[in-house]
This record gives C-alpha cells, sequence and structure tokens, in this order.
C-alpha cells in the first residue's frame, strides 16, 4: 500500500490518530507539509463520519443489550474526561481536549463529547478541525526532532 494512504488509514484509526499517522508518513519519506496535511484531512474525515454514526446508526443499535451496556461505559468515561473543558470553556474547550496530544485527547474523544453536551454540529466541527491541525503541527515538530536526533547518532 502507497506509504501515504497507509500513514492517513492510521489517522483515521482510534487511539494511533495523528500520534500514529505522521511518523509513519515521515518515516516513508514523505515531506513534513505532505505528511501533515494528509493527516490531518484523514483525521477530520473521522468527524462527521462519527456524527453520521451517532445520529444514525447508533440509534438503531441501542436495543441490543451489550451495545447500549457497551456504549453507556465509554460515554461515561468519555463524559468524566471531557465534562470540564467542554462546559467550562464550550467549544474552545473542544479545541484544547484536541490540540494537546496524548491517549484518548483526539477526534474521537472530542466528537463524542461535543454530540454528549449538545455542541453545534458546525462549531464542533470547526474546534476540532483547529485542535487537529494544532496537535498535528506539535506532533509533526516532535516526530522531526526525534528523527533528527537520531539521524545523528
Amino acid at each position: 500500500m502507497n506509504g501515504i494512504l497507509w500513514a492517513m488509514l492510521v489517522s483515521m484509526m482510534p487511539i494511533a490518530e495523528l500520534q500514529g499517522g505522521i511518523p509513519i508518513a515521515l518515516a516513508a519519506g514523505y515531506p513534513p507539509w505532505l505528511a501533515l496535511l494528509a493527516c490531518v484531512a484523514a483525521n477530520i474525515l473521522v468527524v462527521p463520519i462519527l456524527f453520521f454514526f451517532l445520529e444514525v446508526i447508533h440509534k438503531r443499535l441501542l436495543h441490543v443489550n451489550s451495545y447500549q451496556s457497551l456504549f453507556d461505559k465509554f460515554m461515561e468515561r468519555t463524559r468524566k474526561k471531557t465534562q470540564p473543558l467542554v462546559e467550562k470553556y464550550g467549544v474552545t474547550g473542544l479545541i484544547i481536549l484536541v490540540a494537546l496530544p496524548g491517549p484518548g485527547t483526539g477526534a474521537y474523544t472530542a466528537t463524542l463529547a461535543a454530540w454528549f453536551f449538545n455542541v453545534d454540529k458546525k462549531y464542533a466541527f470547526f474546534a476540532i478541525s483547529l485542535g487537529m491541525l494544532a496537535a498535528g503541527i506539535i506532533i509533526l515538530s516532535a516526530s522531526l526532532g526525534v528523527m533528527k536526533f537520531f539521524s545523528i547518532i
């Protein structure tokens, strides 16, 4: 598979997201600007896909007990993690949540939080996208620094 497509696919996966995609694109030899833009664009696609799932498919799965139980546990964990930021800062809280790279702070968590706290989808999409761009720049900078460090040794 083409290296940039692989990086984009990884950028769309939960947990890995940009933290996995950007280093893969760089390791495959793609220019930093292309790695950043391709991986952020792919990660942004998660937002409308997840909103669609939550508004259409999720409602149809609610009658399945094992699904509802698992979803409720997952949402409770997401609520606890995101409530302070979203309640205090609103849409800006979504930007902060996504912009600071770390486990469980990407597009999936922010989209679930936006849905749970009834943030307008347009504002949520814009905020999450802005946060992803900021996170992408941070991850790109860190990845380039690590690559430079190891190429010197």
